[in-house]
């Protein structure tokens, strides 16, 4: 009891006012102890919760960001897919024609009427490209 005043040669009173003030002394270092105990907990649980929120978070924003990738390469698929469905559409109309049939049956297969004999004249190359846009455009 006397390393609370330091010195050996100082003796503490007794009495019943120093024991009920060492009794609330102690009491109140308890309850710092306490506070300090409960206050580090806290702060340990609530830095854990902080930090998985944050990792959810960035994994959210993550995959946010892989979602708008994949949604604008398909968008980008299905701009493909209608302008390839539009063509189809024109072909199929196309092909309805007898005039368009025979023309291409006579391009492409060498087919002929009966008594029409089918020349095949050799183009340059200039002509070639040509005829591929014409064939392209008829499409």
């Amino acid at each position: 009891m006397n390393k609370r005043y330091g010195n050996k040669n100082i003796r503490k009173i007794e009495n019943d006012y120093v024991r009920t003030a060492d009794r609330q002394m102690e009491k109140l270092t308890k309850r710092k102890i306490g506070l300090r105990r409960r206050l580090t907990t806290f702060f340990i649980i609530a830095s854990v919760v902080i930090v998985s929120l944050i990792s959810t978070l960035y994994n959210q924003n993550q995959r946010l960001s892989e979602k708008e990738a994949e949604k604008e390469k398909m968008l980008a698929e299905l701009q493909e897919m209608k302008e390839e469905q539009e063509r189809l559409k024109l072909q199929i109309k196309k092909l309805e024609d007898d005039e368009y049939i025979a023309k291409l049956a006579r391009k492409e297969y060498f087919l002929s009427d009966d008594g029409e004999i089918i020349f095949t004249i050799p183009k340059d190359e200039r002509d070639k490209d040509k005829d591929k846009e014409e064939d392209h455009n008829d499409e």
